[in-house]
């Protein structure tokens, strides 16, 4: 447990300053964000501060990840795998943002001397960035998402398999109610520690999300992430169709591709089947809104395919000829014949080849996962913690001097100004975020450099402490989460003289 020093005591409670609450605890009562406790009139930091060694676990035992070369030159990986990493989880906050980072750490990395400043950054303007894999109709395009019936964020523009979400936010945690804001900052903080949340969107589905696990819509675990679109879909599997089956029409809620129609028919030579589709032609076998958006085949509205179709053309179609139906997913198939009038009849049976292809389709359709990616915006007050020149660490990031990352985790830096990042959290140790009933995240951040350029930064340079200092202190010590994820595996960084 990290001691903090204590600035206030009134009727025998200590005031915490590590966030603006300023809580008054009494002794063996925690805080209102139970992250800081009174223990023996000592403020003491609840949850352990936490080290990654550079090991994996085998057969139940934590052995080097690998052995550490002192001969070989240093390649400029800004934090050594071979190496313990001190991460922020555990470490505390800078508030009231006088004061130095809790910890900045040294370590000499192939000779050449490196530091670590970790800190628990209060973060109001934060929030998540959701990405659901699933062809399913989520919600149009900036509905509200609820949890509790509070709004906590927006349905945003559609991905390649997957629906989007955006969370979060200053204007949800602090701009609404007093119950949004409560509810966002509960939402955000069990999603960004990989807890499942159940969610409502406007016009939309019911969805659970866990960062890591398949999500859950109107009730229904999904399993596949399409395997493309319906075009590409015909594009792919069209030389396995040419000789199994006369038709296939692949239902997409995006693009539904026809085979007969389409280029790669033309190029094996498949005739025309008079076949008519219901939707906006786009090019060549690609047709645009055959259905409305929804949960039924190809993230349409539709349960039965034959919808879609018009009348067969007399001149061209001819009973017997054989169609298939598929979804981007195969999860939905239908094998049609035409009858003595040209209408399709569903047959009970697949031919074991057409069968085949279909189980194809499923199989190259990755397993459908929610992503949790935490963002924020490391602000001038978290920044006066790493430096006395605060608009220095943004110009050392942004030249690549300075490495960030959350948790251990890689950090992505948005370009333009400021440090803005987003970090997956499943590649961060477990309940590595907290909060402050301001209401805001609190959420770890390093930042990883040569002694030199924080020195150069204006750095906090009498508050440095060897790697050594912190591993004593360190109460939590763990393998990386993601094998071969970073710091564990090698990972150059470049920079300018």
């Amino acid at each position: 447990m990290v001691k903090q020093i204590v600035e206030a005591a009134e009727n025998g409670k200590i005031r915490c300053d590590a966030c603006p609450v300023m809580c008054f605890i009494a002794d063996g009562r925690s805080g209102a964000c139970d992250r800081y406790a009174n223990e023996g009139g000592e403020l003491i930091r609840v949850d352990p501060l936490t080290i990654i060694e550079g090991t994996v676990s085998a057969g139940g035992k934590i052995v080097p990840f690998m052995p550490d070369h002192p001969e070989d030159e240093w390649n400029g990986d800004l934090v050594n795998a071979r190496k313990p990493f001190i991460t922020a989880v555990g470490a505390g906050t800078t508030y009231p943002d006088y004061k130095p980072a809790p910890f900045i750490v040294s370590q000499k990395q192939r000779g050449v001397d490196m530091v670590t400043v970790v800190t628990e950054g209060i973060f109001s303007y934060c929030g998540a960035k959701v990405k659901i894999d699933t062809d399913r109709f989520l919600g149009p395009e900036a509905a509200a998402v609820r949890v509790d019936g509070e709004p906590v964020g927006h349905v945003m523009t559609g991905e390649y398999g997957s629906q989007m979400l955006s969370l979060g936010g200053v204007h949800h945690l602090t701009g609404g109610s007093k119950k949004e804001g409560r509810v966002t900052c509960d939402a955000l903080l069990r999603l960004c520690n990989s807890e499942a949340v159940e969610m409502v969107i406007d016009g939309g589905a019911s969805i659970i999300v866990q960062a890591g696990k398949a999500p859950v819509i109107n009730g229904a675990e999904e399993h596949r992430m399409r395997v493309g679109c319906g075009s590409a879909t015909i594009g792919m599997f069209a030389k396995q169709w040419k000789d199994m089956v006369d038709e296939v029409v692949v239902v997409d809620d995006h693009i539904t591709g026809v085979l007969s129609e389409h280029q790669a028919g033309k190029l094996l030579n498949i005739p025309p089947t008079g076949i008519k589709i219901k939707g906006r032609r786009s090019t060549p076998g690609r047709y645009f809104q055959v259905a409305e958006p929804g949960t039924g085949w190809g993230g349409t509205n539709i349960d039965d395919p034959l919808i879609i179709l018009g009348d067969f053309d007399p001149k061209t179609a001819y009973p017997g000829l054989r169609m298939l139906m598929v979804s981007t997913t195969g999860e939905q198939y239908g094998y049609y014949i035409l009858d003595d009038q040209l209408k399709p009849e569903l047959q009970t049976l697949l031919p074991a080849p057409v069968q085949e292809s279909v189980e194809i389709i499923a199989e190259n359709c990755e397993p459908a996962l929610a992503t949790v990616l935490f963002m924020g915006g490391a602000g001038g007050s978290l920044r006066a913690g790493v430096t006395t020149n605060p608009v220095r660490l943004t110009r050392s990031v942004k030249q690549a001097l300075t490495h960030v990352s959350c948790g251990g985790a890689p950090a992505y830096v948005w370009p333009g100004g400021g440090i803005t990042v987003m970090a997956d959290v499943t590649e961060m140790p477990s309940n590595s975020f907290g909060y402050v009933p301001t209401p805001a995240l609190v959420a770890p951040i390093e930042f990883t450099m040569r002694l030199a350029d924080y020195e150069a930064l204006g750095g906090h340079m009498e508050a440095i402490i060897p790697i050594e200092q912190a591993i004593e202190l360190a109460e939590r010590k763990i393998a990386p989460v993601a094998q071969g994820s970073w710091p564990t595996s090698e990972r150059n960084f470049k920079w300018g003289a």
